[in-house]
């Protein structure tokens, strides 16, 4: 479903889950909210190294992991740590929650709104996309991320607009930007997801995993 193009470092995990009614109708378990606040406990617990290595892996293209620019999941532990991260959705929650306590970025892309294939690559000069509904753009060379048939649409900072879960969405592609520095913890982190929709009624379906 993914082919990921030759790179030293990356190392994803990817799964694909569908809900048995729309995300926007769907509620969100007590168990994903209480991961997504200060001090909550959890299977899975990162550090600095686990950063230092997801920058790592961000940097080698050529893109720098700084400022707006830093990978999701360290705006994950800013935004919990301030009380500024509210619900959206069963499937984002929970991919917020894996990614707030893994320290491995997580993109959500919308099954029905995204163009098979998909591949993994880093992003080429010019390559940009808006990222919310204000209409800002990320630039996005130098940044490795997944792309379908229209283009860019996901990566470990922002995801595309163009693919992000709505209230309608009823199937989900999960992607774990994961590092060969840190062997496993991508394949670990998609099977916590898997466990998190799983209680959210969702149903997990294809892993993939790029060693």
């Amino acid at each position: 479903m993914i082919r990921v193009e030759p790179h030293p470092l990356v190392e994803i995990a990817a799964l694909t889950v569908v809900f048995p009614k729309p995300l926007g109708i769907l509620g969100v378990p007590d168990t994903v909210a209480a991961l997504l606040v200060p001090g909550a406990s959890a299977p899975m617990t990162a550090d600095d190294s686990v950063r230092s290595a997801v920058r790592d892996l961000l940097r080698h293209g050529g893109y720098k992991p700084t400022g707006r620019g830093k990978p999701a999941s360290e705006y994950l532990l800013k935004a919990v740590a301030e009380g500024g991260l509210g619900s959206i959705n069963a499937a984002v929650d929970a991919g917020n929650a894996a990614s707030l306590h893994s320290g491995l970025p997580i993109s959500i892309v919308d099954l029905d709104r995204a163009v098979a294939p998909f591949v993994v690559r880093v992003a080429g000069p010019g390559s940009a996309y808006v990222f919310n509904t204000a209409g800002h753009a990320i630039d996005l060379e130098g940044l490795i991320g997944l792309e379908d048939a229209d283009g860019p649409c996901a990566n470990a900072v922002k995801d595309s607009q163009r693919t992000k879960t709505t209230a309608e969405t009823t199937r989900i592609l999960a992607v774990v930007w994961g590092t060969r520095a840190l062997p496993g913890r991508a394949a670990a982190t998609a099977g916590w997801i898997a466990t998190l929709l799983t209680n959210s009624g969702g149903q997990p379906a294809t892993l993939f995993i790029e060693a």
